[in-house]
């Protein structure tokens, strides 16, 4: 019994763990400041505006819309771990330098 019971608490112990963020759903902020919210095929981008894009769990993929700053960009997005977005963004077909965004830390 005592066995059973020594083999079971490992087991628990690993079962109670808290889940990882396996998806790119979420807070992500930038270095500078901005921010973005991911929700499904909903992205809110840092001016405020909410766009539509292409959703897989790992992968998120807009177009700035035509009234904002971003207009005509193709932005894509991808998740490199739980807690890293690295984003890619190309204006008139011209690859930019990637940036890496962080999911954001709660407001305490």
């Amino acid at each position: 019994m005592v066995v059973r019971a020594l083999f079971l608490l490992p087991a628990f112990l690993v079962l109670a763990a808290p889940a990882r963020a396996d998806v790119v759903d979420g807070n992500w902020c930038s270095g500078d400041g901005r921010s973005i919210n991911i929700d499904g095929t909903l992205v809110t981008i840092p001016s405020g505006v909410h766009v539509r894009g292409e959703y897989s769990r790992h992968v998120f993929r807009y177009v700035g819309p035509a009234d904002g700053p971003e207009s005509g960009h193709d932005i894509r997005m991808f998740l490199n771990g739980d807690n890293i977005l690295r984003i890619r963004r190309f204006i008139d077909g011209v690859e930019q330098p990637e940036e890496e965004w962080r999911r954001c830390k709660p407001i305490v």
